[in-house]
């Protein structure tokens, strides 16, 4: 296939309705700008879909169902509004105008989300045209944040001053750039004006070549995720992402990328189709060839995943099909040429950045631990009002982490304990100060606000860690070092397939338990005992750990010692010490 082939437009089999939308949509259009001046308070079924990609999400709060439904308005419909911010990086202007609107216009908090995007919550629909546009009033976007389209990129977010990082971020900003939608319907329904002449410009093109020369008419079969990593620093979880670029380096530089492909954890249990990976090794590329390679892999999935079926239409489901070696031919004949195998290294490590540290240039950067991501003020600490502090009297730049944190960046050594003491004035916890168990803890947002959630993560899991921390401590394991991930449903957004512990909603109240994963991230875990009611999910976990510390080899982490002990001989030893 030539490089400058025409998009495919979607397969003759039967579409699914969401890539009817699409194709009917006119490049994302639809009756969004109909629908958004009608009197409901919420979006038809075809909009909704469409919606996603500008960036939004109609939900409704689950918290108030009874009370809507008992009063005859149905559902307490809402909209989650999310940024996208290639390796979360932001101004301190960026962060205090998001920090207004949570307040303004949202439900008075602001999410960190596990791509380094934000999120608001609880936008109600008649100021949903007021909150987009305010966010790009500051140089940020919510265009592709969500949907069938290239999502955040990810990268390292630490601010180190040298070639290396600098390379990496730009190879992020460029990637998101390049596969942003070309759509002019996104201007078109949120930042022209009410009442403007400006011409319309949203349709045309043949097959989409013109308006969207990447995606085609239909866009995506399905939600798409880039990340940069390095090989020491895998802080962004590479191998989760449909396409890695792992940095190969030299001295001071950036000599190439080993390419991943075909990572991904949203899964249906009852569907035995679906499943979590992690993505395989493909290739080698240089720097000169990642941009065009990138652009191979995204349209061999634009032409051949699966548009039928969107339970499986995620690049791993391809890969799992075709095996590696046919998907790499094929990207290979997209990109015009034959590409090598990928350099021997691989993952060894994964930071978080957090605490201070010298960034290389003469200033510091410090990472603040957010527990679960979210911002807010309430009796305990007042997180927003410490942000909005810092922000406007040393306005140090803005990095996201993949774990939901936080890093203040070019930090002038004179500001080091001005930023402390502005932290501890408004009871905000150093990062020194949390355990290692919280401190590596996070969790999806689940209810009120996500639809799909089964049980309780967010609200759920700061519970969970302070008694698995009491218990961690009475067993002399308080330096170790673990992941713990919590979902409300199987789609894993918090990522809970590969960390050393996942919990994973199953029933109301029951947790899936999956042990044996890994911090480096390219290992999934298993299941170790499933529909395990929530006051148990501790108890269930104390046991593993306390055999743990009988019986681990030297410098054994948790993920592998549950790794190498496996499923059976862990239920052997528990139902051992319950006998």
């Amino acid at each position: 296939m030539s490089p400058t082939e025409k998009p495919a437009t979607p397969s003759a089999a039967k579409p699914s309705p969401v890539e009817v939308f699409k194709v009917e949509s006119q490049y994302l259009k639809g009756d969004i700008p109909a629908e958004l001046l009608d009197e409901n308070d919420f979006f038809g079924k075809g909009s909704v879909q469409l919606l996603k990609h500008h960036g939004t999400y109609q939900q409704d709060d689950r918290d108030a169902r009874a009370a809507a439904k008992a009063s005859g308005k149905g559902k307490a419909f809402m909209f989650m509004v999310r940024s996208k911010i290639p390796g979360g990086k932001l101004t301190s202007d960026q962060l205090l105008a998001q920090l207004d609107l949570c307040d303004e216009l949202g439900n008075n908090t602001l999410r960190i989300t596990t791509r380094q995007a934000l999120q608001l919550h609880g936008i109600r629909k008649n100021k949903l045209k007021e909150t987009i546009a305010r966010i790009n009033e500051v140089q940020v976007s919510t265009l592709g944040a969500c949907g069938d389209v290239n999502r955040n990129v990810m990268c390292c977010p630490a601010p180190y001053a040298n070639n290396i990082h600098t390379t990496m971020q730009k190879l992020a900003d460029d990637l998101a750039e390049l596969l942003a939608p070309r759509t002019t319907a996104y201007h078109e329904i949120w930042l022209r004006e009410e009442g403007s002449e400006e011409k319309q410009l949203v349709g045309g093109g043949v097959d989409g070549h013109e308006i969207e020369p990447i995606y085609g008419t239909a866009y995506l079969p399905r939600k798409f995720k880039i990340g940069v990593a390095l090989p020491e620093d895998n802080c962004i979880d590479l191998y989760t992402h449909d396409l890695g670029f792992l940095a190969i380096t030299e001295g001071d530089d950036v000599k190439g990328y080993n390419i991943l492909v075909g990572g991904g954890f949203g899964n249906t249990p009852s569907a035995k189709k679906t499943f979590p990976a992690v993505a395989k090794r493909m290739c080698f590329v240089t720097p000169e060839q990642a941009l065009d390679v990138a652009v191979a892999v995204v349209k061999v999935q634009r032409d051949f995943g699966n548009r039928t079926d969107r339970k499986v239409a995620r690049l791993k489901y391809l890969i799992a099909d075709w095996g590696i070696e046919k998907f790499k031919a094929k990207v290979e004949e997209y990109y015009g040429q034959s590409l090598p195998e990928p350099n021997p290294a691989d993952v060894t490590k994964q930071e978080d950045h957090m605490g201070w540290e010298e960034q290389g240039d003469g200033k510091w950067f410090y990472g603040l631990n957010i527990e679960n991501g979210r911002l807010r003020d309430g009796d305990d600490l007042q997180l927003k009002a410490a942000l909005r502090d810092i922000c406007k009297t040393i306005k140090p730049g803005i990095r996201l982490t993949a774990h939901q944190s936080l890093i203040f960046t070019d930090v002038e050594e004179k500001d080091k304990t001005a930023i402390e003491e502005t932290l501890q004035k408004y009871h905000v916890p150093l990062s020194h100060e949390i355990s290692n168990t919280r401190r590596w803890s996070m969790a999806c947002v689940a209810w009120p606000t996500c639809g799909l959630s089964i049980t309780e993560a967010e609200r759920a899991l700061p519970g969970m860690v302070d008694q698995l921390e009491v218990e961690i401590e009475k067993l002399g394991l308080s330096t170790e070092q673990f992941n713990l991930r919590m979902t409300g449903c199987p789609n894993g957004c918090a990522r809970p397939y590969n960390p050393d512990i996942g919990l994973v909603g199953k029933a109301k109240g029951k947790y899936t338990v999956l042990l044996g994963g890994t911090q480096l991230g390219n290992r999934l875990n298993f299941i170790y005992k499933d529909l395990v009611p929530e006051e148990e999910v501790v108890s269930e976990l104390t046991q593993v750990f306390r055999y743990f510390k009988e019986s681990r080899t030297a410098d054994e982490s948790f993920g592998d010692f549950c790794h190498r002990k496996g499923k059976e001989d862990l239920l052997a030893w528990s139902e051992a010490e319950n006998s």
